[in-house]
């Protein structure tokens, strides 16, 4: 953990006033607080606002580190949306006071590097889960560093996940270093581990609230091959890598919707390695690890299965078969 002591420090940081941000505007949210994108999913002024405090403080403590994020400030500066960019920058301005209007737009900027296999960088979702944040469900910001095309620390925002009496926590990890988990509102610490459970019959799995990101019907021949009987949990975002890490359930589904989908590296790297880091087991849904080296996308991967490490290998055969049927 030393190795990245640096690094682990300002993502917490970050992604701890990223998630208050988050939770500040998802209360307040008002009729106009969102936009469309071309792809027709809801983007937030959280969105914008969450990129924004990350980006800035990851350029103030690790200039020189590139970044791979889902938002680009074209949106906000499109015409007729003048009212959610002053609200982004009054959001952002709330968490960082006195930054001014094109720092704040650089800052979000900033994530437009490509990725790749050699270098260092950063990917970042600001909210995972934008439709779990509308629906004041669970949702994410997840921030990951990836070296050499694997990622080497994680941290995941969860404000709507609950943890010792509390709504709000925050999961992080590093290569080698175990997985821990804090409340968002303090820095008191503990490991986390997967479910100890035997048999997959007796394994909870959760998948997608969303059918367009994960196949509904094949996950339940999925689990009819598997035998179990208890019913899906389904949520949003990679607070299911959360669940999975921290014991409260065994398997999640990721199963693809349609042919030639590639996931977003944001998507999941930050969740993966919390998970393999308490001791679960990541891969794609033929068995083969998520390879974060070959750009924005895990194009080599078809969609994820995550387990509890101790049958991953059962449940990758019922997913090929529950596929053919």
């Amino acid at each position: 953990m030393s190795a990245h002591k640096l690094e682990l420090a300002t993502a917490l940081s970050a992604v701890r006033q990223a998630s208050i941000l988050c939770g500040r505007v998802r209360a307040a949210l008002v009729e106009g607080s969102t936009l469309t994108k071309d792809d027709h999913s809801p983007v937030t002024v959280a969105d914008f606002g969450a990129q924004a405090v990350v980006l800035h403080k990851l350029q103030q403590a690790l200039p020189d580190d590139p970044v791979v994020a889902e938002e680009d400030s074209a949106a906000l500066m499109a015409k007729g949306n003048t009212g959610i960019r002053e609200r982004v920058l009054a959001e952002v301005r709330q968490s960082l006071p006195g930054l001014e209007a094109p720092d704040i737009l650089a800052a979000i900027d900033r994530g437009n590097f490509e990725g790749g296999p050699d270098e260092r960088f950063w990917t970042l979702d600001p909210i995972d889960g934008t439709k779990g944040f509308l629906r004041n469900d669970q949702y994410a910001v997840a921030l990951a560093l990836i070296e050499h095309g694997e990622p080497v620390m994680g941290v995941l925002g969860c404000p709507q996940l609950p943890y010792a009496g509390q709504t709000g926590c925050l999961l992080f990890a590093t290569r080698g270093g175990g997985a821990q988990i804090m409340p968002m509102a303090d820095e008191k610490t503990e490991a986390i581990a997967v479910t100890s459970t035997t048999s997959p019959a007796e394994a909870c799995f959760c998948e997608s609230v969303e059918s367009g990101h994960s196949k509904h019907d094949w996950s339940a021949r999925v689990a009819e091959k598997l035998g179990i009987t208890r019913p899906s949990v389904r949520m949003d975002s990679q607070c299911k890598y959360a669940a999975i890490a921290r014991g409260d359930a065994d398997i999640y589904l990721r199963l693809p919707t349609r042919s030639g989908y590639e996931e977003k590296i944001w998507d999941h790297a930050a969740g993966c390695l919390i998970v393999q880091e308490a001791g679960g087991t990541v891969t794609d849904i033929t068995g083969k690890p998520p390879d974060f080296s070959l750009g924005r996308t895990l194009r080599e991967n078809r969609g994820i299965v995550a387990t509890n490490g101790k049958w991953h290998e059962t449940v990758i055969e019922a997913v090929q078969a529950a596929q053919s049927m």
